[in-house]
């Protein structure tokens, strides 16, 4: 009979263990992660942030002309290939589709009147007629722009005016620094990027965020176009690269502008003000890395 309780006993306590498993998988791996360390195996682990200018020498290989990486995430997202966009970097609330492409105008669309048959038009009058803008060629009445084409012509002309891809030349990077006690190496896990239009193109003179992106989602996108994600070598074409791969090889630079902090500030926020010269928040950036650099020597030596 005690044999007997015994058993029964252990037969619940493995099912209550393995009913458990779902639950502690959901806490101990990273969802956002393309290669997920469990957070039992992380010895030390920081979170920054990078600004990514991809003018810079080292990047250009992401911005080549006709092959930038922005021009492809966003032809993405027009296209319905990406649909996730998030607000911010939390990665939990999503910006639908029309509020990313409402962010990409630079000069918003003229309205103008639609086209009546019983107004007189003028030569160069425009208007409005089944969703395109037409320009009255010569004076006219009656006739309807898309008729006979004689009267008007389709123009532009008013249109919306959206960023040149070149306009969209920088790019926030957010990772997780890991160290996997098993393994005894550092990891670079990316989380996101975001798509940034500088504030020297923009009216207001201050940055415009388009939207972050996982970089699972990009990751997935970059493999499934491969002849359109080419990082492009300068030295050598013969070994270009797929985007997911330049990513991995760490081809990029990127200064920190952000570490997890409990009062989530970014280093400028923390080294200006208070009568500290502007440039000790450049400089701080420079500090951050070395910091980082000599805790990863510090972890291997002891």
């Amino acid at each position: 009979m005690k044999k007997s309780f015994l058993a029964l006993a252990l037969c619940v306590i493995v099912v209550s263990a393995y009913a458990q498993e779902p639950q502690d998988l959901e806490v101990q791996y990273n969802p956002n992660s393309l290669n997920p360390i469990a957070v039992y195996e992380q010895l030390y682990k920081v979170r920054v942030w990078r600004n990514i200018d991809l003018r810079e020498k080292q990047n250009k290989g992401f911005f080549a002309k006709n092959g930038e990486i922005t021009k492809l995430i966003i032809d993405a997202v027009k296209s319905g290939e990406l649909t996730d966009v998030y607000s911010s970097d939390s990665l939990t609330s999503k910006m639908s589709k029309e509020d990313f492409q409402s962010a990409l105008v630079q000069e918003a669309a003229i309205a103008y009147q639609n086209w009546d048959p019983a107004t007189s038009y003028y030569a160069d009058d425009i208007v409005t007629y089944n969703g395109n803008n037409y320009r009255a060629v010569q004076d006219s009445k009656g006739a309807a722009p898309s008729a006979t084409g004689e009267n008007w012509a389709k123009t532009s002309q008013g249109s919306g005016i959206e960023y040149l891809v070149a306009d969209i030349s920088n790019a926030h990077l957010m990772e997780d620094i890991i160290f996997d006690k098993r393994r005894s190496r550092l990891y670079y896990d990316i989380q996101a990027i975001n798509l940034i239009i500088p504030g020297a193109k923009t009216a207001t003179t201050l940055d415009i965020s388009l939207g972050w992106f996982k970089y699972k989602d990009l990751e997935k996108l970059f493999r499934n176009n491969v002849q359109k994600a080419v990082w492009f070598n300068r030295q050598n074409t013969a070994q270009n690269k797929n985007f997911a791969d330049a990513f991995l090889l760490r081809l990029f630079t990127g200064s920190i502008y952000k570490t997890q902090n409990p009062d989530d500030e970014t280093l400028d926020d923390t080294y200006r003000g208070n009568g500290r010269p502007y440039q000790e928040g450049v400089w701080a950036r420079e500090w951050e890395e070395m910091k980082l650099m000599e805790k990863e020597h510090n972890l291997w030596e002891f």
